[in-house]
């Protein structure tokens, strides 16, 4: 994933996906996340990713578009 940036990291696995599909079906950006979060204990993050040549658009539509402004990285 060397041409991949991470644009949003959240506790919630829901709400990294919502921002997941906000990205993919309504712009067609594509995106991935990757759940760091321990199943027993409940602890960790979820990290979303875009190709680093759309990371500025993803930001731009989270921030404003998407209501997603609070754990953008």
């Amino acid at each position: 994933m060397n041409d991949w940036q991470k644009i949003y990291v959240s506790d919630s696995p829901f709400k990294t996906d919502l921002a997941k599909a906000y990205l993919v079906e309504e712009h067609q950006i594509e995106a991935v996340v990757i759940n760091k979060r321990d199943s027993s204990y409940l602890l960790g993050v979820c990290e979303l990713y875009v190709p680093a040549s759309r990371a500025t658009l993803a930001r731009f539509l989270l921030e404003n578009e998407g209501g997603f402004q609070d754990s953008l990285q």
